[in-house]
Formats: structure tokens, sequence, C-alpha cells
């Protein structure tokens, strides 16, 4: 039975490829990484969040929009293919307390987007961390290949909370995907992998609109210090 409700929109896709070693370090040791022609990915997602509510309540101001920026990898556990979050940055303050008592790695942070005329920008900081995301993008074509969508669907997540693997399944119909021409003007997202891939140009995919549904987290079974790599 699903737990929160949420209308994603203006939804850009982020990509790049990274050395399956260098990042394999920084996800849980249960979790195997799931490659694309024997390449690992990183991805940031930006997107606006309507209409979040949660089960049998309606939307509850102050909660139900915000701004978040996504930065995840692909992994598998246990035959199921999924993601593996290093951290959801969302504006919404009181949102981003609230989910971290159900593991889910949100942090507070600035996010702004712009849409205008096919004239777009997002940007976001991290103050913590110095982490800073500028970027700017057009839309263009449809794109629905087999690597798109190796890339966006995705139905499951994992996150990590007192050495216990927790599984995160989402619901939403397949995405329908535009290319997105893209320019970074600024890009330290992901500073445990400094230099890495922060200076490359990334493959890029817009979404108009997504509703999702969010499940309740579910313990797996297997435990960080039972696992060793």
């Amino acid at each position: 039975m699903w737990m929160i409700a949420q209308t994603w929109q203006d939804v850009l896709f982020l990509h790049w490829p990274v050395s399956p070693p260098e990042l394999e370090k920084h996800i849980p040791p249960e979790l195997t990484l799931d490659l694309f022609a024997e390449d690992a990915w990183v991805s940031a997602i930006l997107f606006k969040v309507h209409r979040h509510r949660m089960r049998f309540l309606p939307p509850i101001p102050g909660l139900n929009t915000s701004l978040q920026l996504n930065v995840r990898t692909y992994v598998e556990f246990e035959g199921k293919k999924g993601i593996y979050f290093f951290h959801l940055d969302v504006t919404n303050y009181v949102f981003s307390k609230i989910t971290a008592l159900v593991s889910l790695p949100y942090r507070y942070s600035k996010i702004e987007g712009k849409q205008r005329d096919n004239d777009n920008t997002y940007t976001s900081y991290y103050k913590t961390l110095d982490e800073r995301l500028r970027v700017s993008y057009t839309i263009g074509n449809n794109t629905q290949t087999n690597f798109d969508q190796w890339l966006v669907e995705r139905y499951h997540s994992w996150a990590k909370w007192n050495d216990t693997l927790f599984r995160i399944d989402i619901q939403h119909t397949p995405w329908d995907l535009q290319q997105a021409e893209v320019k970074i003007q600024s890009n330290t997202l992901a500073s445990f992998m400094k230099g890495t891939f922060q200076g490359t140009r990334p493959i890029a995919h817009y979404a108009k609109t997504k509703e999702a549904k969010v499940f309740p987290p579910v313990i797996e079974q297997r435990k960080t210090r039972s696992i060793q790599k």
C-alpha cells in the first residue's frame, strides 16, 4: 500500500559514466553496481514536486510543494534492479526532517528552477559540503532507446540507515522522455568523487510531468556488517 503521492514536473535528468571501481567503494557492500556497456553511471535529477500528500490525507499547506535534486547510481540487490541514492536535496526544510525519520537521505538545500520559452535553468547549493550545480537546458525531440529506458525506468531504490539496508519502491507509468541540450556552468556535486566526472558533459533527458506513488520502506534481510567485498 502506497504511503506518499506526488506529481513531478519539469524533470531534468543528467547522466555521467564513471569507473566502476571508483564508484563501488561508495555504495553499501550488499549492493552490486548495475553496469551498461561496462560503465557505471551517476545521475542527477532535478524537478519540482507538486501535490505532495500522505495517503488518506489532503495536501498539507507548506509541505505539498518543493524543488528537489537527487544524486543516484544504478544497482542490483538479489535479482532486483534499481537505484541507490547518495542524497536527495529538497527546498522544504520540514519535509527534509520528516523523511529523515524513515531512513531516506534527504538534505535541506537551496534550489531554484526557471522555465520560460525553452530558456530553462536549474541551480542548487548545499552549503555544508559546498556542493553546487548550475545548468541551463533546451528541450528537443522525443526519445525512447533501450539505454534511455535503462537509465530511467527504475522502480526500486535503496538507502542505508543504522547499518540496515532499506528498499523503497515507487510506482508510476513509463517515462515520456525528450532529449535535452544542456550547458553546465558549475558542478561540484558528489564531492566524494571529486574530479571524476564533474567537468564532463552529461547525457540529458527531460520529462514534462509524472504522477508517482512511494511505498513505505522495507527492511532487507542482509546487514552491512555481514557482507564483504
